[in-house]
């Protein structure tokens, strides 16, 4: 632009308020709402929480959903006291890790069926969050409590849609991208991920989110699988190893979905999450998945 003759007498205030009304600006990037769903208190940290910490960063708005209120999952603890335990150590991973919102369904750890009712409030989760992404486990899995909130959710991602299925709360105008976790298991078909996220640069907020759950990650997961002995009681020695716990292997499937997101960079990365498009929510191609999720 051209100033007036001796803009140089001008204060500096009001030259830059005409540079700013002179120089076009893009809109600003319309905010995505995430919502990923777990069968128990601590699943959505395991499998999501690297990806939503990204999310949050990039300033858009995550919220976790807890189908059952994990109140069967300890050896010596049980009921309303470990469900109340559990749920203090979500809001403390919600804090730690910045989303929006860690909601505990009361639905019975061990118990979940897929039924009508659990249904309509998952519908109302989705609903009420206005979500652009809902993300959960698939329906294969050790886990029956696991499989059916797969079920639970497929069977949502239409219904979130329809005016007169649960009228209380108005329908989405636009169908969410309904996405899967990354799971090991191989039938009927083996885990095929559409988009990664290499989550390097966020393994420490991920580590501090599982950190929180301090009844599964340090008691109840490791007398499971017979280790509880190695278990450090000092806490920054048990935050190590559960860092080599939690590392995983990132399987040639995987890497491969990272290298066409990264290039070569992707050879250096060491913890990543992958999700695989479900066929039942809106159908985004795979180019329009890498731009949605967070790089």
């Amino acid at each position: 632009m051209t100033l007036p003759k001796f803009g140089w007498l001008l204060p500096c205030s009001m030259i830059a308020a005409m540079l700013t009304a002179q120089t076009p600006s893009s809109p600003p990037e319309p905010k995505l709402r995430i919502i990923a769903i777990g069968a128990h208190p601590d699943d959505c940290d395991g499998k999501f929480a690297g990806t939503a910490a990204k999310f949050v960063k990039a300033g858009h708005a995550v919220k976790f959903l807890s189908v059952t209120n994990g109140d069967a999952g300890h050896q010596t603890e049980r009921g309303v006291e470990l469900a109340r335990r559990r749920y203090a150590e979500t809001q403390e991973s919600a804090r730690r890790l910045g989303i929006d919102e860690y909601q505990v369904l009361n639905n019975h750890d061990g118990q979940l069926m897929p039924t009508l009712e659990v249904r309509e409030e998952i519908i109302r989760a989705i609903r009420q969050w206005k979500a652009d992404i809902v993300v959960a486990p698939r329906t294969n899995d050790y886990h029956p409590d696991h499989r059916y909130t797969g079920v639970l959710v497929q069977d949502a991602a239409y219904m979130v849609v329809v005016p007169n299925v649960v009228p209380d709360v108005p329908p989405l105008r636009k169908n969410p991208v309904f996405m899967y976790y990354e799971d090991n298991f191989q039938e009927p078909t083996p885990f095929r991920p559409d988009v990664a996220v290499a989550i390097d640069d966020v393994w420490d907020l991920k580590l501090a989110a599982l950190d929180a759950q301090v009844s599964q990650m340090y008691e109840w997961l490791p007398w499971v699988d017979g280790r509880l002995a190695e278990v450090p009681a000092d806490a920054a020695a048990r935050k190590q190893w559960l860092s080599k716990v939690r590392a995983g292997r990132i399987s040639p499937a995987v890497r491969a979905a990272l290298e066409r997101r990264y290039g070569a960079q992707a050879q250096k990365v060491q913890h990543a999450e992958a999700f695989k498009l479900c066929e039942y929510g809106r159908r985004a191609s795979v180019t329009e998945l890498e731009r949605m999720f967070p790089k």
